[in-house]
């Protein structure tokens, strides 16, 4: 049940959201992978995993769980009402309803998600106690949302005056199509009559976070509100297990951005990690779901994106994406706000 403590907790990771500053697509860049690292680090997809990953430092740093670091550090952006791409902030389906999807997943194999939630704030809270709470792993819809009453959330309008706005001026043309990289893009950029990349509105995104703690037990989550403008219903690969995240003590995690429709035909985080079981590097795990994804849809690749990002058992991490411009950020002992460039098949890029 929601209690004092968890309203004080995420009335904190609120404040969190906007007193840390957004990086910029402009910043500088760490190009490549990270090799193995003792202790305890954490890992997250785009720009905004900075100051996610600080608040899962803040767990991690005091010798917390891997599955309650990954817990707080999500509900930053989930927080963010600037960030259109999770949690409350994020942009409607075409009818003007904001739907978000979330999971996590420990190491152990326990895990819980919810998809096409609406007026819940934070799905990653809801997505835990399906874990916890139910023999279930997903619920959706109304389902989820009755659930999620039941255990004491409240129900809320997640539409923002802003996102509103944003639905009203895609309204006047009704076009759709996807951008890659739109994660890193300004915000206003994209909206007809401004200024923005080629195709009009951008496709929304993911957080997608995996850590491994100081008694080196492996967890992550994932959370978003889904494409923009997308059909009512559809969900992406972020609640899918086996898809936009997986993670497994005996090897290590993965998770994944971008267009979760090719995701899920590939099943690609969980093809990462058995790629890594089977010894390849995350940074050869994370290429090799890449080229499967790209070898079944040639020419429908040339115009999106997708990335993965893995964390060995050990703490060495890999990224690999179809277009330039994914980002990933790595936190741990050493530094806090690293930002690392994803290497990527084709060196265009549409940010």
């Amino acid at each position: 049940m929601t209690n004092r403590r968890d309203f004080l907790k995420t009335s904190m990771l609120a404040a969190s959201a906007l007193a840390l500053p957004r990086l910029s697509t402009g910043a500088a860049l760490v190009q490549g992978a990270l090799p193995a690292a003792g202790g305890a680090r954490v890992i997250s997809t785009w720009n905004f995993g900075v100051p996610a990953n600080r608040a899962a430092w803040t767990v991690l740093s005091a010798g917390g769980k891997a599955l309650d670091a990954v817990e707080t550090g999500v509900q930053v952006p989930e927080s963010d009402l600037s960030n259109h791409s999770v949690g409350k902030g994020g942009y409607p389906d075409r009818d003007g309803k904001v739907t978000l999807d979330a999971s996590i997943m420990d190491g152990d194999g326990r895990c819980g998600a919810v998809a096409a939630l609406e007026h819940i704030a934070h799905p990653i809270k809801v997505a835990r106690k399906v874990m916890e709470n139910t023999q279930h792993v997903l619920l959706v819809g109304d389902g989820a949302l009755e659930f999620a009453l039941l255990q004491g959330f409240h129900k809320e309008d997640l539409l923002t005056p802003e996102s509103a706005q944003a639905w009203h001026e895609w309204l006047k043309q009704a076009k759709y199509r996807p951008v890659a990289n739109s994660e890193n893009l300004d915000y206003g950029q994209g909206l007809p009559g401004k200024e923005g990349p080629p195709g009009g509105k951008g496709n929304h995104d993911t957080i997608g976070m995996l850590a491994v703690d100081a008694s080196g037990h492996l967890a992550g989550a994932c959370t978003t509100s889904g494409m923009a403008w997308k059909l009512h219903g559809r969900v992406g690969d972020s609640p899918i297990i086996g898809a936009g995240l997986y993670v497994d003590n005996e090897v290590g995690g993965a998770t994944s951005t971008g267009v979760g429709e090719e995701v899920i035909r590939n099943a690609g985080s969980f093809l990462v990690v058995e790629l890594m079981r089977q010894g390849r590097s995350p940074q050869e795990a994370c290429e090799e779901a890449v080229r499967r994804i790209i070898k079944k849809r040639p020419e429908q690749t040339k115009e999106m994106q997708v990335g993965f990002l893995a964390l060995r058992r050990d703490g060495a991490v890999g990224a690999h994406a179809i277009q330039k411009g994914f980002t990933y950020a790595i936190c741990d002992a050493e530094q806090q706000d690293r930002l690392l460039a994803s290497p990527s098949v084709y060196q265009t890029t549409f940010s």
